[in-house]
C-alpha cells in the first residue's frame, strides 16, 4: 500500500511541475512590455491571408538589410519579385500568403516566424517595411 501512496505522489508532484512550466511558457508570449504603445491595438489585428500574425512581441523587427524582394514564389518556385528574409543567418521565403498588405503604421519590417513539427522555419506574416 506505501507503494502506491509513493506513486500518487510523485504522479501529483508531476502533474503540479507540468502545470508551474506551463503556465510560465504561456505567460511568456504576452509580457506587457508593449501594453502602453499606441500601435499596440493596430499590432494585435494585423492579419495576412495565414490569420492573425498576433502582436508585436510574437514578432520580429528586420533591419533593410535583412529582407528584400529576391525571393521564390512558394507556389509556381518562380525567382525575384517576392520577399524573402534573413532570419539566424539564412534567407527564408515568405509565401505570398503571408504578406500583409496594409500599410506598415510601425515603420521598420516585421516578420512573425515560427517552427513546424520538422523544425523548419515558417513565416506566419510579414510586412515590408514602410519606405518600401
Amino acid at each position: 500500500m506505501g507503494n502506491v501512496y509513493r506513486i500518487v505522489g510523485v504522479g501529483f508532484a508531476l502533474a503540479i511541475a507540468a502545470l508551474f512550466l506551463l503556465s510560465r511558457v504561456a505567460g511568456a508570449r504576452d509580457d506587457g512590455r508593449f501594453a502602453g504603445s499606441p500601435l499596440k491595438s493596430w499590432f494585435d489585428h494585423l492579419a495576412s491571408s495565414k490569420g492573425l500574425c498576433c502582436s508585436f512581441a510574437d514578432g520580429v523587427s528586420v533591419e533593410d538589410v535583412d529582407w528584400d524582394t529576391g525571393g521564390k514564389n512558394q507556389d509556381t518556385q518562380s525567382e525575384g519579385g517576392h520577399y524573402r528574409v534573413r532570419l539566424n543567418g539564412q534567407w527564408v521565403d515568405v509565401p505570398d500568403a503571408a504578406v500583409v498588405t496594409e500599410p506598415n503604421k510601425f515603420g521598420p519590417a516585421v516578420v512573425w516566424p515560427y517552427q513546424d513539427n520538422a523544425g523548419v522555419t515558417q513565416i506566419r506574416c510579414f510586412i515590408p517595411g514602410a519606405g518600401s
